[in-house]
């Protein structure tokens, strides 16, 4: 497997077949695949019906030293 990765890491498409057909090809991603997707303003709208009046409070020391 890790030749195999190594193939497709320089540059190399490695082809998966079953019984003579192909099933799967393995590529190194393109850049533009790589890419995040682009934000849509208001696309969740309406998801979230409840936050805490403390949801942006300041946590105590007692959770970020992992005591009780």
């Amino acid at each position: 497997l890790n030749e195999l990765l190594e193939q497709v890491q320089a540059g190399d498409e490695i082809v998966l077949s079953r019984n003579g057909q192909d099933i799967e090809r393995i590529v190194t991603p393109s850049l533009a695949e790589m890419a995040p997707s682009k934000r849509v303003a208001g696309l969740n709208k309406g998801w979230i019906s409840y936050i805490a009046d403390d949801f942006d409070a300041e946590l105590p020391d007692s959770f970020w030293l992992g005591e009780a």
